[in-house]
């Protein structure tokens, strides 16, 4: 299974809308087939494992990460390309929480009189789909919140610089966090300051950044500052697929990016007010911040705009990551 997951990486940046998931077939002690889910509309990983195996398959343990579908999309259920290939044995990770799927693909393979094992390395399996997963379940995206920050906790100066707080290492990371993302959210404040492409460039990521589906860019701009505009300084602005939300309600926001765009990963990078309304409002999943060896002043701006009253009503944070890139340390935090 740990290898169905590390095949399933392989798909992180490529597979949006759909999950990335990876399987390896198992005959005999031995593997005889792997694959992933490299893009939607293009077979899924079980039909990619099972044309490696070949007759191989015949009595053979498929470990999969997530549930095989069991409904005909843009391709054929996988389930059933399972049952044809005479696999005695499915190991699955966790079931699809997808309505169409929701156990319908396990039902179908123990009716065809296949063994059928559920809930191994779920967890692991699970971090692959964060989005996915909760989208499903709850029609709200995971919501990740970036912000690159000096040690007191400043992002730039009092004037707005800010190119650049942390380092090339640091930034270039921020690029897997875009490229898994179905959308980008900004505030018109950080357009106009920053003049931000917010789109993914990275030569890193172990695929071509073309096969990168891009990300949607939202500005939030309640006071309708900016517009599509071909002629316009702003880049963000050039470009007709950028989305404008003049609404205070970001939650109606996030529902509005998972049914009518499927953004099931959303990244926000913005300055201090949208940041901390965010926060505020309990709509952030993850917070990570790149913290650069510097000191910028109590003159300079601050990572949020966010003032507790008292102790009681602070936010705390579990750390769940923490790995130095380049000069910079990077924080992984998840709310309590």
């Amino acid at each position: 299974m740990m290898l169905a997951i590390e095949q399933g990486k392989r798909g992180l940046y490529t597979t949006r809308p759909n999950p990335a998931v990876g399987c390896v077939i198992v005959q005999a002690e031995s593997i005889v087939g792997q694959g992933f889910h490299p893009k939607a509309g293009e077979p899924h990983a079980e039909v990619f494992a099972l044309k490696e195996a070949g007759t191989r398959a015949v009595g053979a343990t498929a470990y999969v990460t997530l549930e095989p579908c069991s409904h005909t999309g843009r391709t054929p259920p996988c389930a059933l390309a399972l049952i044809a290939a005479d696999v005695k044995r499915v190991v699955i990770a966790g079931l699809d929480p997808n309505p169409q799927v929701a156990g319908r693909g396990v039902r179908l393979l123990e009716e065809a009189g296949i063994d059928v094992t559920i809930g191994v390395l779920t967890q692991q399996a699970e971090a692959l789909n964060r989005g996915f997963l909760k989208a499903m379940r709850t029609q709200m995206p995971y919501v990740r919140l970036k912000i690159a920050t000096s040690l007191d906790g400043r992002t730039a100066m009092a004037t707005g610089e800010s190119k650049w707080i942390t380092g090339p290492a640091a930034r270039e990371d921020v690029q897997k966090l875009r490229a898994r993302s179905g959308a980008i959210i900004t505030g018109s404040e950080t357009v106009i300051a920053d003049n931000p492409q917010l789109n993914v460039r990275s030569t890193q990521l172990g695929v071509h950044s073309d096969q990168v589906p891009t990300p949607i860019v939202v500005v939030l701009d309640r006071r309708r500052r900016l517009a599509h505009d071909l002629q316009s300084d702003y880049q963000l602005c050039r470009r007709p697929e950028t989305l404008y939300w003049h609404e205070d309600n970001l939650m109606a926001l996030l529902k509005n990016l998972v049914s009518e765009h499927q953004c099931y990963e959303v990244l926000v990078e913005a300055g201090a007010s949208v940041a901390g309304s965010f926060l505020a409002q309990q709509l952030v999943d993850e917070l990570i911040v790149y913290q650069a060896p510097c000191l910028l002043g109590a003159q300079a701006r601050p990572m949020v705009n966010f003032n507790p009253l008292s102790l009681a009503q602070q936010l705390r944070f579990d750390i769940d990551n923490y790995e130095q890139i380049g000069a910079d340390l990077k924080l992984t935090l998840l709310p309590l």
